[in-house]
């Protein structure tokens, strides 16, 4: 058995981290489906900048949008909604053969709407209307105003991808949106089947700490975090009121492994594939790191994710001087700056393309 049929068996989804036109319409999204066993997909705005970046696929595209009128920023989410529909429907099989579990795209809210908590939920509303596929998340980060968009966003019915997320406490947060959004609906009468995932950063844990200098924490942080995580998450799932929703027909909201590239050159490239295996979880990552797992990724025999070790790590962290609740807020900021940056880019990159 492969190593990507083993994480299968554990109970664990592989979905990719990118897209691109010229990846469906080559029929590659096809084969990464059929031969990866791939069974969704994430997006976001850098992911988009590269691939509007990379040649002509799109061009049609915005003369056509263009000539409607179009802002450069409404091109852009049409240039989006129209990849991701594509992508839904070739994941919709797996959609309906899991239930509605897996086979999910996501695309994003505008990354300038971090700490707008109304913005995020007009966009919200907006995209899943755009989108119109019953295997379409939006994506909202997890930050404090972002939770109230989440909460508002699940009682409506809309499936929720929360992105940006880098602490047990930050992940809690919106755990509890998702629930009381859930709990809402119930009492509203309302069918309480709504998915959501919660999507946490691994790797950028270790990158800032390598920043700091720290040789003592080298690519251990990022997974100290994910296992205090990963305890939180079970925790949820093993709690009575969770239970109360499950038994009411509310779908769980599945931890999701995000950022699982590995950026340190002298790692084992499948690093963080490895070592986040567990059951009811999913691990999203890009091309390379997916090609690199099914060539020569392995699987522990066990759950590699252990809460004392991981707080081992912490401690050692912390004692050394690096506040990792700090760290955790400050690497949130830094990943809604970091969208926002490859957000202009993408904005200039189309309006480059319609004075062409």
């Amino acid at each position: 058995m492969n190593a990507i049929a083993k994480l299968q068996e554990l109970g664990q989804s592989l979905w990719l981290d990118n897209i691109s036109r010229n990846m469906i319409d080559t029929g590659l999204l096809e084969t990464y489906i059929r031969d990866f066993s791939i069974t969704g997909l994430t997006s976001n705005p850098s992911i988009f900048t590269k691939a509007v970046a990379g040649g002509s696929d799109y061009d049609a595209q915005i003369a056509s949008e263009r000539a409607t009128g179009a802002t450069p920023e409404e091109i852009v989410f049409r240039l989006m909604v129209q990849d991701l529909r594509r992508a839904a429907d070739l994941f919709a099989p797996i959609h309906a053969k899991t239930s509605g579990m897996d086979g999910w795209v996501s695309i994003e809210v505008s990354p300038y709407l971090l700490n707008d908590a109304k913005g995020s939920l007009d966009w919200a509303q907006r995209l899943h209307a755009q989108m119109d596929r019953p295997n379409a998340f939006v994506k909202i980060p997890g930050s404090p105003q972002g939770a109230v968009a989440i909460e508002e966003a699940i009682f409506e019915g809309i499936a929720i991808n929360v992105t940006l997320l880098f602490s047990r406490d930050q992940y809690l947060a919106v755990a509890e949106a998702y629930m009381r959004g859930i709990e809402r609906r119930i009492l509203g009468g309302l069918d309480p089947k709504v998915r959501s995932v919660a999507s946490v950063f691994v790797s950028r844990w270790d990158a800032a700490a390598a920043k700091q200098g720290r040789a003592d924490l080298r690519n251990r942080l990022g997974l100290a975090v994910a296992a205090d995580v990963w305890d939180a998450y079970q925790g949820v799932l093993a709690s009575e009121r969770w239970k109360t929703l499950a038994s009411a027909g509310a779908m769980p909201q599945t931890l999701l492994w995000a950022s699982t590239g590995v950026k340190d050159p002298e790692a084992d490239d499948t690093l963080y594939i490895t070592a986040l295996a567990a059951p009811d979880t999913i691990n999203t990552m890009p091309d390379a790191t997916l090609r690199a797992f099914a060539d020569h990724g392995k699987v522990p025999g066990k759950v590699a994710l252990d809460r004392d070790e991981g707080a081992a790590v912490r401690r050692t962290a912390n004692e050394g001087g690096l506040d990792v609740n700090a760290l955790a807020s400050q690497l949130q900021v830094e990943g809604g700056a970091a969208f926002v940056t490859a957000w202009d880019e993408l904005i200039r990159r189309v309006e480059g393309k319609v004075t062409a």
